[in-house]
């Protein structure tokens, strides 16, 4: 059966309403042939998100009106194997962390690393040479993931595309990311310049992909950034909060998005 993610809006509710809403799920879903694999509870926005393995929209929506009647406003199909990359797990959290403060929101920032001038690179190099560069760049872009909590998506051959459940670990990786390959071209006679684009949003946007509209706003902005520069959206900058170390911000005309995008450069000298 195919798997579906949907979105609800419930301002107001507590990490214990939503959690007793999941248990009435599980308690006629057999009588469907649906399974509810999992949810993420996002307080501060008050939106919910379920994960279900369902013959059809339909279906998932008959058991949420019959459990408990909050029906989701959207509803989207899914890989179980993107959803584990972006969020972490595909089962239902500890019964703690179901009713806690802590239960995760589901809110991710989408971070992407681009070589710049791999095409140059490999035509001077050799496929040879330049593949040993790109495999220091995983390394180096992996190292800070792991000191930074960052989870990687996949891998875009010149790129790697990461996602975190805190902004503030994915500025602070963005920035040991440019710290790390400024080091390593002091001591190196083929140095790799990069350049790193960030945004953040919720799993189901009015979009029909998980994380559609942020993933897409991050990778056009990691396209538009220069040599050695990190840009950062206005999401991140209101999620993150303003710091001097956000300057430049412009409107910027992206592939994809019929308006200009505000975005800030994500200054990391020091």
């Amino acid at each position: 059966m195919p798997i579906f993610m949907d979105r609800h809006d419930l301002a107001g509710a507590s990490a214990a309403d939503v959690a007793e809403a999941h248990l009435k799920d599980l308690s006629i879903q057999d009588q469907y042939g649906v399974k509810f694999l999992t949810y993420w509870f996002d307080h501060r926005r008050g939106t919910t998100f379920c994960l279900i393995d369902a013959p059809d929209v339909e279906t998932a929506q008959c058991v949420h009106r019959e459990a408990h009647g909050f029906i989701a406003g959207e509803v989207v199909e899914v890989a179980l194997s993107a959803v584990e990359a972006f969020l972490g797990r595909i089962q239902d959290p500890t019964a703690a962390a179901a009713t806690s403060s802590h239960m995760d929101a589901g809110h991710r920032a989408i971070l992407f690393t681009d070589i710049v001038g791999s095409t140059e690179m490999t035509s001077r190099l050799g496929d040879r040479m330049a593949t040993e560069l790109v495999r220091a760049h995983d390394a180096l872009v992996r190292g800070c993931l792991g000191r930074q909590s960052g989870r990687e998506v996949k891998h875009t051959g010149d790129g790697i595309m990461a996602a975190f459940s805190s902004t503030v670990f994915a500025v602070d990786c963005a920035i040991d990311i440019q710290r790390e390959f400024h080091h390593f071209n002091l001591g190196s006679s083929e140095p790799i310049h990069i350049r790193i684009g960030l945004d953040c949003g919720e799993p189901v946007e009015d979009s029909n992909d998980l994380f559609g509209k942020t993933v897409q706003l991050a990778a056009r902005l990691c396209a538009a950034a220069g040599s050695d520069q990190i840009l950062i959206s206005e999401n991140i900058c209101q999620e993150y909060g303003m710091t001097s170390a956000f300057t430049n911000g412009g409107h910027h005309r992206l592939k994809g998005f019929a308006k200009p995008v505000l975005a800030y450069r994500c200054e990391w000298l020091n």
